[in-house]
């Protein structure tokens, strides 16, 4: 079984666990490799994302942890960034690029903060059509590459989060998969990596990860690899359901 995650939280931003307890937990559970991933500054957001304060003494932790348990397990230090990011993300070993808002104005709205959240950006933003709000997600999600150059891309079709039964808009649909496809298809130009992400399964929202498999069979047929993230916000979530999803995953490290 894959022994690696690399898309994980502390509580400098939205985790439940210190670092080192996170850290604990990958040792004792036998991993070789754990990545921080901490969600990177933005302006607007101050319930997920790290203050400019907590960036600076999350970097000092992951590097004191580095160093005390180098003898036990690698640790990398990570960050996942968003489109709106304003942060300078130089000093991260790597970057998983991701899209969580769609922005009006001044206004940025995520996908992913609850299926009221979502009822209102259909209905308040897009007049009810949910497909023409999911073809503007995708098209945040085709910007990945060209404006993050990121290590890893995250959570490819987050929007479906709070769509479990297909509740706010149908999956199969012509515009959604032309929608989808053309985010892939540009993204692949300049990213190679992504992520199957189990976090949606752990904190059950879905029964399959991000991406579908569908989307999973997609990209892989164009080039693209995948590595396996849990995106855990708690020690006992580290690799969920890794063996499942194992056989999608490309078996090389991030870090060689």
């Amino acid at each position: 079984m894959i022994r690696r995650d690399y898309h994980t939280y502390t509580t400098f931003c939205d985790g439940k666990c210190t670092a080192e307890k996170m850290v604990c937990a990958a040792i004792s559970f036998g991993m070789d490799e754990i990545g921080f991933s901490g969600h990177a500054h933005q302006p607007f957001d101050f319930d997920y994302c790290m203050s400019k304060e907590n960036s600076s003494a999350y970097r000092a932790e992951v590097r004191r942890l580095k160093e005390k348990y180098a003898d036990r397990i690698k640790l990398y230090l990570g960050a996942e960034c968003d489109l709106f990011t304003d942060e300078d993300m130089s000093a991260y070993e790597y970057i998983i690029g991701s899209a969580h808002y769609l922005k009006f104005g001044d206004e940025y709205i995520a996908v992913d903060a609850g299926a009221d959240t979502l009822k209102y950006l259909i209905d308040g933003k897009f007049g009810g059509d949910a497909m023409a709000m999911c073809e503007e997600y995708f098209k945040n999600v085709s910007m990945i590459g060209k404006t993050l150059h990121p290590t890893v891309v995250g959570h490819f079709d987050l929007v479906k989060k709070y769509n479990a039964g297909g509740r706010f808009f149908d999956e199969s649909d012509p515009r959604y998969v032309a929608a989808w496809k053309s985010a892939a298809d540009e993204l692949l130009k300049d990213c190679k990596l992504f992520e199957i992400n189990t976090g949606g399964i752990a904190r059950a929202r879905q029964t399959e990860p991000y991406p579908s498999p569908e989307i999973i069979e997609y990209i892989k047929a164009r080039g693209g690899r995948f590595i396996l993230s849990s995106d855990s916000h708690r020690a006992d979530t580290l690799c969920f359901m890794f063996d499942e999803y194992e056989r999608y995953a490309d078996k090389t490290r991030l870090f060689e």
